[in-house]
């Protein structure tokens, strides 16, 4: 089964390409009455080369991984890529959000240049969120700009990083504070690679999911909280994951295709972040994971939200169930100094005039953007959390 979904944009559109042989291979039996076309049929990662040769990009191609994801589909993408013509290079970087810093930008452009890349030439992300994001921000800027394609490997990168061409890294006050847009050529997700996925990155996935229900999709709300568990993909139905993929995917294309910059609308993709980023920065990117940080951040702002008497408590309470029956975090890592996030917060880049913009939920499936949160309401949910 292939869906295609159109990010279109006024000065370079692309598709969202989602291909997969046997979503459910490792979750159910075999149907026995496969089809012939079925048999022959190939997913995304396997069609990568034909894919990019179609869009007429330059021959030299430089893929990026770490070395966990490249030993276990590394040969595969190259395999795809030679076999269409291109010239392939690789380069793995470490894995983890630590390493999300301009020392391993340079390491990127020390491969590009030994390898000649060109401005026709194109840097492949075959990864998770964190080596788009790299890979993404290194091709916005080497040579002021060449073809960046991303083929996210993770749950959370295919229903959010891979599209929309932000990209950056960290700096030590902040997260992804050094960054550019830069639009993919392409993003190719094939869902059976989620099958290698460990169960906590899984889980860090479905944050970025139920963020989508919360913002924009009341019915994929609707269908996670029908679902009996969201912790592991063993327990998600095959049909649920191509829903998950498919609406997540069109929510992130529609908002980014009528705002690309983040100009206004774009900046509801940002629920649960504000706070979330702050949580990540001040535990060093090792205490929690990105999702974890979101559904920490969705949990504060949901209650902010009640506080001002923008949402419903049902509807906080409803969200927080969601949250935990992903298995995911309703509660701020021990040791956090509120404090400090509060100070913590005039460093995101969404501050404006020294006020700090936060999405907040209004019902579910729609959400507001306000810089006027009084920084009391602030300090007595997380003092709550």
């Amino acid at each position: 089964m292939t869906s295609v979904i159109n990010v279109n944009l006024p000065e370079q559109s692309y598709e969202i390409v989602i291909t997969s042989l046997l979503l459910s291979e490792t979750l159910r039996e075999r149907d026995a009455t496969r089809t012939l076309s079925d048999a022959n049929a190939t997913s995304s990662l396997d069609q990568l080369g034909q894919q990019m040769a179609s869009l007429q990009l330059g021959k030299k191609v430089l893929l990026v991984s770490n070395p966990t994801i490249f030993k276990h589909f590394g040969e595969r993408a190259i395999t795809s890529l030679t076999s269409a013509g291109f010239e392939v290079a690789s380069c793995n970087l470490p894995p983890g959000e630590r390493y999300k810093t301009l020392n391993s930008i340079q390491k990127l452009y020390d491969v590009a240049l030994e390898n000649r890349l060109e401005r026709s030439s194109t840097m492949v992300a075959l990864g998770g969120g964190v080596v788009g994001d790299m890979t993404g921000f290194a091709a916005a800027t080497w040579l002021r700009g060449i073809n960046v394609v991303q083929v996210p490997t993770s749950l959370l990168a295919m229903v959010d990083s891979a599209i929309g061409g932000k990209t950056g890294v960290n700096h030590p006050h902040g997260k992804n504070l050094i960054g550019a847009f830069h639009q993919p050529r392409l993003v190719l997700i094939d869902p059976d690679v989620l099958k290698t996925l460990p169960m906590r990155e899984f889980r860090a996935g479905m944050a970025e999911v139920i963020k989508y229900g919360v913002i924009w999709d009341a019915e994929l709300f609707a269908q996670l909280e029908a679902s009996k568990r969201l912790d592991q993909l063993r327990y998600v139905k095959p049909d649920l994951i191509t829903s998950i993929l498919t609406r997540s995917c069109q929510a992130k294309a529609d908002v980014v295709g009528k705002d690309e910059k983040e100009g206004g609308l774009r900046a509801i993709l940002n629920y649960g972040h504000t706070i979330g980023h702050t949580v990540e920065s001040l535990t060093g990117y090792r205490l929690v994971n990105h999702g974890e940080a979101v559904a920490i951040g969705m949990v504060a702002a949901g209650q902010i939200a009640v506080d001002l008497r923008l949402w419903d408590k049902e509807d906080t309470e409803r969200q927080n169930a969601l949250i935990q029956k992903a298995g995911l975090p309703t509660q701020l890592p021990d040791g956090v100094d509120i404090e400090a996030i509060i100070e913590a917060l005039q460093l995101d880049k969404k501050v404006q005039a020294g006020k700090v913009r936060f999405v907040l939920p209004t019902e579910i499936g729609v959400v507001t953007v306000t810089d006027e949160v009084p920084s009391d309401i602030i300090r007595q949910v997380l003092r709550r959390m």
